[in-house]
């Protein structure tokens, strides 16, 4: 029985200690005798187990028959032999059977069949339904992937579901305006030529984000891909089916709140990859608390009118237009620039040892050059009294690279504002300075790239 599908590339660390339970399996299943084999029937019954704890007991069987076997033979040198040297042996004997219990199924381990009621160490139900993982185990997994994945010139990617690769709607939630939609959706046949799907048995429709397929082909290249959603796990596989029919890209790395180990939070204890190695795209940065250097953030998509108005956005979506986003310019493939771009840097540009290396130095490198040289001056953008190194705009473009200040001086590059009225504002249009509305650092903090000022204007009132 196989418990994860080989990854296309390499044998990823999921996969590695999958291939490690089949082996023990094998072995558990092929010397177990016909009695021990009726006491499994006899407790499956019992318990109303599956085929795996089946497999689990019968390594149980194993060991225990190993065990006694040893017992018997150490014992039977009884009249010949002191009482203490086979006390001895017997204690040598049973050392050497002492096992370091590297995961468990329920509460038996995966090797040795010994009943567990130590819960240490981490679930990884997506690898396998009841599989936990000791410590020690995670740390040599992710030590032993970590190199064959580098040896591929490899990191990981942590990808979320909803609004960064796609966005979801439930049926009753369409407008009048939508209802064309159901019209036009694609068949679930061959989901790899769609992009919009209707699932009656969820009640759902989904429309994949522009470029998402291309997307994923490229970024599969150079990284290897988990899917991590704050979704339920039924929705999450059906959603790797539409993104990945083939299995060619996430195989069993798709990771749902089930599998979390903190309620209404992500975190990178649940991948078994080194953390030094992750990158996350992601478009709720709170999801992240422990991991916001690893993170990008995306710009949210905004397809169905129900989105819009989750967040609390008082217009039409891109449904009610029509419309959608660019293929070559939309987020995803601005977002695949700036991987190939931590990729190149990572595997080509540092100088020190390649196991050493930390991708998220990568990316505050990357992310300083995005506002490299700006000095920047914001007028009326901040609440009254509020400490204006503490907003988060100012920090925004701090860590793009800019330089923010309080006082406008000759130095200084932009004004932010949305007022054009403020003095600081009308000082930027005599002095030739760039006069931005606050959405110019946000977009460029979204596309990791510093934008075109002349698309970023502030609306002039009509006494001006």
């Amino acid at each position: 029985m196989s418990f994860v599908t080989d990854s296309p590339v390499h044998s990823s660390s999921s996969d590695d200690f999958a291939a490690l339970i089949d082996a023990e399996l094998e072995v558990g299943s092929s010397v177990s005798s016909p009695d021990e084999q009726d006491d499994e029937d006899e407790e499956a019954d019992a318990h109303n187990t599956n085929d795996d704890d089946l497999d689990s007991q019968s390594l149980t069987y194993r060991n225990k028959r190993c065990k006694t076997e040893k017992l018997e033979d150490l014992e039977e040198p009884q009249g010949s032999t002191s009482q203490g040297l086979i006390e001895e042996k017997i204690e040598v004997s049973l050392k050497e059977d002492i096992c370091a219990h590297p995961g468990s199924f329920g509460q038996m381990c995966i090797l040795c069949g010994q009943r567990l009621d130590d819960e240490s160490g981490v679930t990884f139900g997506y690898i396998h339904k009841g599989l936990r993982l000791g410590n020690d185990e995670i740390v040599r997994l992710r030590s032993t992937d970590m190199k064959n994945l580098l040896r591929h010139k490899k990191l990981y990617l942590v990808l979320d579901l909803d609004h960064t690769l796609l966005n979801s709607t439930q049926l009753m939630h369409l407008t009048p305006e939508e209802e064309y939609l159901k019209g036009q959706s694609d068949s679930l046949q061959d989901v790899s030529k769609g992009s919009l799907f209707m699932l009656d048995f969820m009640r759902t429709m989904t429309k994949l984000r522009p470029f998402v397929r291309t997307f994923l082909k490229e970024a599969s290249e150079m990284f290897e891909m988990y899917i991590y959603t704050m979704g339920d796990r039924p929705y999450a596989l059906e959603m790797a089916k539409l993104l990945d029919p083939k299995r060619e890209y996430f195989s069993d790395r798709v990771i749902s709140r089930d599998d979390g180990t903190q309620k209404h939070q992500k975190g990178l204890d649940v991948v078994l990859g080194q953390e030094s190695a992750v990158v996350i795209l992601d478009d709720t940065e709170n999801a992240w608390i422990k991991h916001k250097d690893n993170l990008i953030l995306m710009e949210r998509y905004h397809f169905f009118a129900s989105s819009c108005h989750q967040f609390g956005y008082n217009c039409k979506s891109l449904s009610q237009l029509k419309s959608d986003e660019s293929e070559p310019d939309g987020a995803l493939a601005s977002v695949l620039k700036v991987l190939r771009q931590i990729h190149h840097i990572f595997f080509d540009e540092f100088d020190s040892n390649l196991a050493s290396r930390d991708v998220r130095q990568v990316l505050k490198t990357v992310r300083k050059e995005v506002l490299k040289g700006c000095k920047i001056v914001f007028s009326r953008v901040f609440p009254t009294k509020f400490q204006a190194d503490s907003h988060l705009l100012w920090k925004m473009a701090e860590h793009l690279g800019a330089t923010c200040t309080t006082e406008t001086d000759s130095s200084v590059t932009h004004v932010i504002s949305m007022d054009a009225g403020t003095e600081k504002s009308r000082w930027a249009v005599k002095e030739k300075k760039f006069l931005v509305h606050p959405r110019w650092i946000e977009a460029a903090n979204y596309l990791w790239q510093k934008q075109p000022e002349e698309n970023f204007p502030i609306p002039q009132t009509k006494n001006q």
